[in-house]
């Protein structure tokens, strides 16, 4: 049976050259593709892909809200993330949220080929240079602080807290959503006070140390 795969990533050429990477082995199947993190909640949970290799940088739904929520609602889905941030606390961060691989995109094609044939068959992959004891140190240092910060929000609120630190406005939250602009404003407040945020520069800062979006958006 082939392996199944899923990809989520929001470059248009960077899906091109994964698909065609990955078609190239006789043994795998692209059964879709997805650009935004809702989009990849909803194929994932319909495709019931045996592999999803996801890019933790999405609009719409973050990469790591994407993990929380596929590891409830379908768990034999087994996600291997690509992405160009590789430090210790990203790479933690992800796998502390259900993924089974971390590939880096500045690695070589066989990683993530390798990536894909490991998490398939349930073992686990970071390809160089992160190490598992640079993951198992960080783990350590955060069972301080184990707690999901977005445990309170429901999945709405999470939509709308990822496309306002993407910087989208109240209309166009409310067009992507197809829930009105007093809604959208409702749930931004719901969220600022969840989450104990006073401003905008205060959910920039928070979307920022939560992996969201990347430091230098």
């Amino acid at each position: 049976m082939p392996i199944s795969i899923l990809l989520a990533d929001d470059h248009p050429v960077t899906l091109r050259g994964l698909r065609a990477l990955l078609e190239s082995e006789g043994d795998f199947s692209i059964l879709g593709v997805a650009t935004d993190g809702i989009d990849t909640v909803h194929q994932a949970e319909l495709l019931k892909p045996d592999v999803l290799i996801l890019d933790l940088v999405m609009p719409g739904l973050a990469g790591l809200e994407v993990l929380q929520i596929l590891h409830k609602t379908a768990p034999s889905v087994r996600i291997v993330v690509l992405s160009m941030y590789g430090s210790t606390a990203f790479v933690a961060k992800a796998l502390e949220n259900g993924a089974f691989g971390f590939v880096l995109k500045s690695c070589t094609e066989n990683n993530l080929v390798r990536a894909v044939r490991d998490v398939a068959v349930g073992g686990h992959f970071l390809s160089p240079p992160v190490t598992e004891i640079a993951i198992a140190n960080y783990i350590e240092l955060c069972k301080a602080h184990p707690s999901n910060p977005h445990a309170a929000l429901s999945p709405r609120q999470r939509e709308v807290l990822q496309l306002t630190a993407e910087g989208k406005t109240s209309s166009e939250i409310s067009e992507r959503l197809k829930i009105s602009p007093r809604t959208v404003e409702n749930h931004r407040s719901a969220v600022m006070q969840k989450l104990g945020l006073r401003n905008h520069t205060d959910l920039i800062r928070h979307a920022i140390r939560h992996g969201m979006i990347p430091p230098d958006e």
